[in-house]
């Protein structure tokens, strides 16, 4: 099985996978060809992307029972002791700490153990 989701790309490459892969909702593709069709699919989505993104899993023989790639995303595959995590950027630490939180009632009493 091979699953590839793209986001913001040309809509010419949404075409050209719909030759091989059956499009289940806008930008998600599902199929099963084979490694050698995968392989060429994947280099297709790499060298027309554009400006977009897009993300790649198939079966595969390990602990999963899966693996993926991606092309253009914050979001990376990071191997950990043979299981892939995602590595997430962690944006929200430089937003939350720009806003000042904590001003209210309820909240020195939530820190301060008085609810």
């Amino acid at each position: 099985m091979t699953v590839i989701v793209l986001a913001q790309c040309p809509v010419g490459l949404r075409g050209f996978l719909t030759r091989w892969l059956l499009e289940i909702s806008p930008g998600v593709f599902i199929g099963g060809p084979s490694a050698r069709i995968r392989e060429a699919l994947w280099a297709e989505v790499r060298q027309y992307a554009g400006n977009g993104r897009a993300l790649l899993a198939y079966n595969t023989d390990n602990e999963q029972g899966f693996t993926f790639d991606t092309y253009d995303h914050k979001w990376d595959p990071t191997d950990r002791e043979g299981v892939i995590l995602i590595h997430r950027p962690n944006d929200r630490a430089s937003a939350t700490s720009a806003t000042n939180r904590g001003w209210s009632k309820a909240a020195k009493r939530r820190r301060f153990g008085n609810a």
